[in-house]
């Protein structure tokens, strides 16, 4: 697949004629949601007039008609068992309708995304909480329940003004599955404000690095990392947590050398550890976003 390219039309035609299998590294799909509205017409043929690949996508696919039912009957022959026994038991549950229309739509779609991912990647899906649910239901059964890593919330606005009888919508959801256990990861981190860097690390040394205290029990239960530690700072043996410690005497023994060992105020209180400031990337980011910007209209 050559590199810089920019398809145009139907993502299920480019995928079918142009993707090859397991060639992708990550998928980020923004589809339409099922809002039972038209979206204008974002793209221009050559000559000017509107694009009918995306008049189809944005329009026609949201009704239940022949097109509909063409795309579940190609579900039907040549999808996986498990994966035509999932649609079939959402169309006889919703009913023949703008739902259903939408999720086949977007069904036949998430399997050639499947084939093109590598067994490595990753795909998240944007959606909004109408359809959310039928999409992680849909996608448990094309990427498998198993490869479910996170449904994230963006917190995509401010709060709303005009509320009535319910509470008022400002956030997206993103599903975020992946080809297998073996996926690429590349720990994402949030930037802390200096009011909460300050809040989360209390401490000051003489030099004015910031620090907070954070414990050294393991959080699992390592019966080779239980062992009394003889402090060199101090003279002072500490035993260590019934899991054990959270590193071995090397490491315990470069901290005591650097002065990083933090010492319990009472007697027989547990050893703890200095994590400074300066060395943190910042907090890992959880699966709820609001760090983002609104995006508007023109944005």
């Amino acid at each position: 697949m050559s590199d810089n390219k920019l398809y145009y039309g139907d993502n299920l035609t480019v995928l079918r004629e142009y993707i090859p299998s397991e060639s992708v590294d990550l998928i980020y799909l923004d589809p339409p949601f099922n809002s039972n509205r038209s979206y204008n017409v974002l793209f221009k043929e050559a000559n000017g007039s509107a694009a009918d690949a995306q008049i189809a996508a944005f329009d026609d696919s949201w009704h239940w008609g022949p097109a509909a039912e063409e795309t579940l009957r190609e579900i039907e022959t040549t999808a996986q068992p498990h994966v035509v026994e999932m649609i079939q038991a959402i169309v006889r549950f919703v009913g023949r309708n703008d739902v259903t229309a939408y999720l086949v739509m977007m069904t036949v779609r998430l399997i050639e995304l499947h084939r093109a991912l590598k067994p490595s990647g990753s795909i998240y899906l944007h959606c909004d909480p109408t359809a959310s649910h039928y999409l992680k239901v849909v996608m448990d059964a094309i990427f498998g329940a198993r490869n479910f890593r996170n449904e994230i919330t963006w917190k995509r606005t401010f709060a709303h003004g005009n509320v009535g009888r319910n509470y008022g919508s400002v956030a997206d959801i993103i599903l975020w599955y992946t080809a297998s256990d073996n996926y690429c990861w590349n720990q994402p981190f949030a930037s802390l404000s200096e009011d909460e860097s300050r809040a989360k690390y209390p401490h000051v040394d003489p030099d004015g690095r910031h620090w907070q205290s954070v414990t050294l029990r393991n959080p699992g239960v390592r019966p080779n990392l239980r062992f009394p530690y003889n402090c060199a700072s101090n003279g002072i043996t500490y035993q260590p947590h019934p899991n054990g410690w959270s590193c071995n005497l090397e490491r315990l023994q470069r901290y005591d050398r650097e002065g990083r060992l933090h010492f319990p105020r009472k007697p027989g209180g547990a050893l703890r550890l200095k994590m400074y400031a300066d060395e943190s990337p910042g907090e890992r980011l959880q699966n709820i976003w609001s760090d983002i910007s609104p995006i508007g209209a023109q944005a």
